[in-house]
C-alpha cells in the first residue's frame, strides 16, 4: 500500500520535524511547567488529535482551499493567533489577581489547568502553517503508482501525530524535571504561571510574524 522507501525517508523527516523545537514543544513545556506532567499529557494527546484532524481537512482538500486563498489563509492565521494570546492574557490575569504568599507550600500552580486538552488541540487545528505542511509536505511521498493517493495521504498525515506523541512525551517528562526544581521555592508557582501567559503571547506574535 505504501512504497517502502517513501515510508522511511517520511519518518525520517517527521522525526527530525518533531523533536526540533518549536510552537508546540514550548505550549507542551509551558502547561508541564504550570501544571505538572499530567496537563503535559492532555496537551500532547491535544496535538495529536489536532494532527488527526488536520488530515482529514487535507483529504477532503480544505487544506488547498487555505493554500489557494489568501483571505482564507490569514482569517485562521488570525483566527489561531488570537486564541494563543488569549490564553496567555488569560493565565497573566490570574497571576496578578492572585498574589502568591511567601508562607504558601510550593506546589504546582494554584490555577486550575482547565481543559487543556481542547486548548492544545485548537491551537494546532487553528494553525495554518500545519494545514499547509499537511498539504505541502505529505504528498511529496505519495507514490502514484500505488493504491489511491488519497488513501496514502490519509495513512502518511495519521503517521505524523502517531509518531510525534512519544517525542513530545520526552519534552514533557524533562519539563516535569525542571519544574520540579523551581516549585521548591515559595514563589514558583506564581512565576511560572507568568512565564507561561508570556509564552503563549509570545507564540501568537511568532505565527502571525
Amino acid at each position: 500500500m505504501l512504497n517502502p522507501e517513501s515510508l522511511v525517508s517520511f519518518l525520517v523527516a517527521c522525526t527530525i520535524i518533531a523533536v526540533a523545537p518549536g510552537p508546540s514543544n514550548a505550549f507542551l513545556m509551558a502547561q508541564t511547567f504550570t501544571h505538572g506532567r499530567a496537563a503535559g499529557m492532555k496537551s500532547a494527546l491535544g496535538f495529536a488529535v489536532g494532527g488527526i484532524i488536520h488530515t482529514l481537512f487535507a483529504v477532503v482538500g480544505l487544506s488547498a482551499i487555505l493554500k489557494a486563498s489568501e483571505t482564507a489563509f490569514n482569517s485562521v492565521l488570525y483566527l489561531g493567533a488570537a486564541y494563543l494570546a488569549f490564553l496567555g492574557l488569560k493565565t497573566l490575569k490570574v497571576t496578578f489577581n492572585q498574589p502568591l504568599s511567601c508562607e504558601e507550600k510550593p506546589h504546582v500552580s494554584t490555577k486550575k489547568s482547565g481543559n487543556v486538552f481542547f486548548q492544545a488541540m485548537m491551537t494546532e487545528v487553528l494553525n495554518p502553517k500545519v494545514a499547509l505542511f499537511f498539504i505541502a509536505f505529505i504528498p511529496q511521498f505519495v507514490d502514484p503508482s500505488l493504491s489511491s493517493a488519497t488513501v496514502q495521504l490519509a495513512i502518511f498525515g495519521l503517521l505524523y501525530p502517531i509518531l510525534a506523541f512519544p517525542i513530545d512525551c520526552l519534552y514533557i517528562y524533562g519539563g516535569d524535571k525542571i519544574a520540579g526544581y523551581f516549585r521548591r521555592h515559595p514563589s514558583a508557582p506564581l512565576w511560572i504561571d507568568r512565564a507561561s501567559g508570556l509564552i503563549f503571547i509570545a507564540l501568537a506574535i511568532n505565527l502571525i510574524l
